[in-house]
């Protein structure tokens, strides 16, 4: 995923004020993938649960932080998943490691494990101040880093079972505009909005991400939110792709400093 949870505003523009909020984001994804320049590309379509039983960890984090008019976002996504699944008889193709084109009818048995890193930075102006809204315009870069191994055996008449390994990692930073929009209800409620798009053939050939939040303020010090969260993101180049959208809600806490 882009943006990440952030809350409530501050009220004194003479110091900065900082605020982190750890999330959750309950994300299913959809789209084509190949993980490896000579590999197929493989379309995908899990649910929150099917990511979820692949899933060794997950981490997402938001830092918000404002002086005056000037805003900055960054947040950060760190995922790492395991896929181990049995296919086969397949069409005759090179796997990279075996060292053999795999015949036609070969029964395929492949593990991947995945290493996905993402974070958006941007900075911005508020262009539009008043007691009852904010907006922010931003701009800044998406970065991707992803690293995979894949483990696979293969068995036919032709080449016996044979078993190899095989990673691969590519990456890549797309530029982003963005804006942020908040608008208070009551001392404590409130509405947030974010969005932001880019790529241009940088990086990506596209990618956009939106989040809205309803917000709950404990404390000065505390605050609670939940909301929907979007992210497409098409990359095509060197032999990997991955064009993948996800979406689900999300659920956060933050701490104001």
């Amino acid at each position: 995923m882009g943006q990440g949870v952030s809350l409530s505003e501050p009220e004194d523009d003479s110091r900065w004020v900082t605020q982190v909020t750890p999330y959750l984001w309950a994300a299913g994804l959809e789209g084509k993938i190949s993980p490896f320049r000579r590999g197929p590309v493989i379309e995908t379509d899990k649910s929150f649960s099917d990511v979820l039983d692949d899933l060794n960890f997950g981490g997402f984090a938001n830092l918000w932080t404002r002086h005056g008019r000037f805003v900055f976002s960054g947040d950060a996504m760190y995922i790492k998943t395991t896929d181990a699944d049995a296919i086969g008889p397949l069409p005759a193709f090179q796997i990279p490691g075996l060292g053999v084109t795999i015949p036609v009818g070969a029964t395929i048995g492949a593990r991947v494990d995945t290493e996905q890193f993402m974070a958006t930075l941007q900075g911005g102006y508020r262009i539009v101040e008043t007691p009852r809204f904010t907006l922010d315009a931003l701009a800044g870069a998406r970065i991707w880093h992803i690293s995979n191994e894949i483990k696979v055996t293969a068995e036919h008449t032709g080449i016996g079972r044979r078993t190899a390994s095989y990673g691969e990692s590519f990456g890549w930073a797309d530029p982003l505009a963005g804006l942020r929009a908040f608008v208070p209800l009551t001392e404590q409620f409130s509405l947030q909005a974010q969005a932001d798009a880019g790529g241009f053939g940088a990086g990506a050939d596209l990618t956009w991400s939106v989040l809205a939040t309803a917000n709950y303020t404990v404390n000065d010090s505390l605050s609670l939110s939940a909301g929907y969260k979007a992210l497409k993101v098409d990359y095509d180049r060197d032999g990997h792709v991955y064009d993948v959208f996800l979406s689900g809600p999300v659920v956060g806490v933050t701490l104001r400093f």
